[in-house]
């Protein structure tokens, strides 16, 4: 049990988990859109994803510091250092939209990332700014990032999937708001800071709404589609109605990011049964 348990808190420490999310969603649009996949984008997504991550969350924990990456423990540096060197030969393989749609939303991470504000802060200090650079970076790498590799501007359909996305990563976002209302400094003024916990949930649930009803808007509507994103749309909800009060030590880390690997598993189960 303790080997599995180290196994374990390596897997999520090391953010292999929260790549297996962003490449989860990576296919999700790839599927709704009808969009070829690309293996060296899939491969370069989730390597890119581990360094960043780990390099975000060292950096918070480090004060900010930008060497904070070389400040983690060795395992995680390794897995970052190996992750950040395969993704940049990925790079090479793909288009020079893409890279440069790529560069974008780089620059947006490290805007999130780095000291840039006066006291040593980042935009992570400041609640609304935050949540709107990390819909749009996590959105951005999953909706346009293969749009624009293929070359494929189905161009309303692409922004209703564009818009549907950000619901659902502010929608995914409440429960980690939540969580760290205790930690956050009050001048952050994040959504819960704001509204409370409970006036937050119910504004993720009206985006939940939103999300379900933009479906319809698409040109090209399959029943697959739908059954697919009314799974997405009552999981979300229930997460949000029964959320509990007190977070389990993964909860949000582990089972909240594990969100999108469900919903693809739940929609090859769906295409199993249509």
């Amino acid at each position: 049990m303790r080997v599995l348990k180290k196994i374990f808190e390596y897997y999520v420490k090391a953010s292999i988990h929260v790549a297996l999310a962003v490449l989860a969603l990576l296919y999700l649009t790839c599927h709704f859109l009808n969009i070829p996949i690309d293996n060296s984008l899939f491969f370069l997504v989730f390597f890119s994803t581990i360094p960043t991550y780990n390099f975000i969350k060292q950096v918070s924990r480090k004060r900010n510091r930008f060497y904070g990456l070389l400040n983690m423990q060795a395992i995680y540096l390794i897995t970052s250092l190996i992750s950040l060197v395969v993704s940049l030969y990925f790079v090479t393989t793909l288009r020079w939209q893409t890279i440069v749609t790529l560069m974008v939303l780089s620059i947006l991470t490290a805007i999130y990332t780095l000291p840039i504000l006066p006291e040593g802060k980042n935009l992570r200090h400041r609640g609304l700014v935050k949540i709107l650079i990390i819909g749009l970076v996590w959105t951005g790498t999953t909706v346009l990032l293969p749009v624009v590799e293929v070359a494929s501007m189905q161009s309303w359909d692409v922004w209703v999937e564009f818009v549907q996305r950000f619901l659902l990563i502010l929608v995914l976002m409440v429960p980690f708001e939540i969580r760290d209302l205790s930690t956050d400094p009050m001048d952050m003024l994040t959504i819960p800071q704001r509204l409370g916990p409970a006036k937050t949930r119910r504004l993720g649930l009206w985006a939940c709404v939103i999300f379900y009803l933009s479906t319809f808007l698409v040109d090209e509507l399959s029943v697959e589609e739908i059954l697919g994103k009314t799974m997405i749309v009552l999981s979300l909800a229930g997460l949000l109605i029964f959320l509990p009060k007190k977070q389990s030590r993964y909860f949000a880390s582990f089972w909240v990011e594990a969100f999108p690997v469900f919903w693809v598993l739940g929609l090859w189960g769906i295409q199993a049964l249509v």
